[in-house]
């Protein structure tokens, strides 16, 4: 198979890469490199395994230009911080849902049938039963991030319906790991790193999501593809449990050894406007194709936390 991975400099994307690699598919990059890093695939630049287009999904040309040959394509970028689309509005209008139409559009053209998109969560929006769900409705986004993730999977279905497509949506519960770039798990340690003697949290630490670890994130990506074959499939992926954000405080304190430091909340029930505090995914139908995680929340949290102190070096 000869694969387009959008975003695959970036952390979901290189992990993917790794493994649509050491199956023996062919793998063409489209990455503008605003926050993916090279580094993360330049070994299969290198090696040849990779082609890279560095170019930029909200412009049609560059997309169109990397859709040729390609057999399915996994859209994995977009803008992957929720909060700046708060203060730059347009954020993910243009990096989530015109990105999206210039994806299946380059691919109606090219004739691509099969794609892979990485939804979110988010789309769910407040006061969804907990677990959720993929039959939850209506979605009802209440952050600018989340509504261009429910524009982009209205696109998908739409070409799905209209044009033949054949897509697989997965909405990802919080996604954390080795090559993290982001993220409260990140932003602890960095903040520790400043000033190992307090730990500001946004909000009251009491928000409470689940949280899967990456490599169990593109393992059940690739598994549930070869576990489903409808026109549209729509899957869930994260694992069994949930974790606050006051235990990750913790976790991150006793990872970093920064055992002084003095956990101090802004206050609030959210971290930031848009913010859902409390989530969890369904994923009785993730479990129903054969998949299940390594990790559940608190172990990815442990993991990923070793694995960024590492990273960045306290």
């Amino acid at each position: 198979m000869r694969a387009l991975v959008t975003g695959g400099a970036g952390f979901i994307g290189s992990h993917l890469i790794d493994r649509l690699i050491s199956r023996g598919d062919e793998v063409v990059v489209l990455d503008n490199l605003s926050s993916g890093k090279i580094e993360f695939i330049q070994t299969h630049i290198d090696s040849g395994s990779v082609v890279l287009h560095e170019g930029d999904i909200t412009n049609f040309d560059d997309v169109h230009g990397a859709m040729e040959g390609i057999d399915c394509v996994f859209h994995l970028a977009a803008n992957p911080d929720i909060r700046l689309g708060t203060k730059i509005t347009d954020t993910d209008l243009k990096q989530g849902t015109i990105a999206t139409y210039n994806i299946v559009e380059s691919m109606r053209r090219c004739e691509v049938k099969k794609i892979v998109f990485a939804s979110s969560s988010v789309v769910y929006g407040e006061n969804a039963p907990m677990p959720t769900p993929e039959n939850h409705g209506p979605c009802m986004p209440i952050s600018l991030y989340g509504a261009s993730k429910q524009a982009g999977e209205g696109l998908i279905s739409s070409w799905v319906g209209t044009f033949g497509l054949q897509a697989w949506i997965f909405r990802f519960a919080n996604i954390i790991g080795h090559r993290g770039t982001h993220g409260v798990i990140f932003d602890f340690i960095h903040k520790l790193k400043a000033d190992p003697s307090r730990l500001e949290v946004l909000g009251n630490g009491l928000q409470e999501k689940s949280y899967m670890e990456v490599g169990d994130c593109v393992d059940g990506i690739l598994h549930v593809m070869e576990n489903s074959n409808e026109s549209l499939n729509l899957f869930n992926l994260g694992s069994h449990d949930t974790a606050s954000v006051s235990r990750i405080a913790e976790i991150v304190i006793e990872e970093t050894n920064c055992k002084d430091a003095k956990i101090e909340y802004t206050g609030g029930d959210r971290g930031w406007a848009g913010d859902i505090p409390r989530a969890m995914l369904g994923i009785d139908k993730m479990l129903s194709t054969g998949y299940d995680v390594r990790y559940n929340s608190e172990d990815a949290i442990r993991h990923t936390a070793k694995c960024l102190i590492e990273e960045i070096g306290l």
